[in-house]
């Protein structure tokens, strides 16, 4: 065996500077969208629907105050109505307990106009009404009895209607978020993955010939 040929075979016979070729990842997004879906949807079939209602409270100006005034008393009375409530007999005209009054009761009051909305969410569509009237009930009771004080008088602007539809998403419409969830985690996958490694194997660059050379005799 030559030199020659023995370079070439402790260089190996590999290809020089191929890189190694990455595995597809095509399959991850609509594979994150298609378990989205399938999760929005499990989640919208075994989520209890909730409902939603809504009662309004006004406060008054009476002659011995201004307008201001009941603004200023509303945004106090829509910050305490929890309290109001807790300490009113709001959870008996309600049928619930003071806690669960507090975690599904909401207040909101206007900037503009001394008005307080009361919204009330349950699994329940006239459990909704009954918890949204008797905060509402509430803080009238107690306006009424501060009245005194505070020259502002606290009527029912508008008691809850009844809602007919609930207001959790649904079955569909949970189905397509979670789709939108899963391809955009996937997308965020395929960018974020790490890239492989190039695999550069240098080519075999033969040596020079060590053959003998015959030699030429001068005479």
């Amino acid at each position: 065996m030559t030199d020659n040929e023995n370079g070439r075979r402790h260089a190996g016979t590999r290809p020089g500077s191929v890189p190694a070729k990455a595995a597809p990842i095509w399959w991850i997004v609509p594979v994150a969208v298609l378990i989205g879906a399938l999760a929005g949807g499990g989640y919208g079939m075994l989520r209890t629907p909730q409902y939603s209602a809504t009662s309004y409270v006004l406060v008054v100006p009476t002659d011995k105050t201004d307008p201001a005034a009941a603004l200023g008393f509303a945004q106090a009375y829509g910050r305490v109505a929890s309290q109001v409530a807790a300490v009113g007999d709001a959870q008996v005209w309600a049928g619930v307990s003071k806690k669960v009054l507090k975690e599904n009761v909401t207040t909101v009051t206007s900037p503009d106009a001394p008005m307080i909305s009361v919204t009330a969410t349950s699994s329940g569509a006239q459990a909704a009404v009954s918890m949204a009237d008797g905060v509402a009930r509430s803080l009238v009771l107690n306006g009424t009895q501060m009245q005194g004080s505070t020259n502002v008088r606290v009527v029912q602007f508008a008691r809850a209607v009844k809602p007919t539809s609930p207001v959790s998403p649904s079955v569909p419409l949970a189905a397509l978020v979670g789709a939108a969830a899963g391809g955009l985690l996937g997308g965020l996958g395929v960018l974020v993955r790490p890239k492989r490694r190039r695999e550069e194997v240098h080519a075999t660059v033969p040596g020079p010939s060590t053959a003998s050379v015959p030699q030429t005799e001068s005479v």
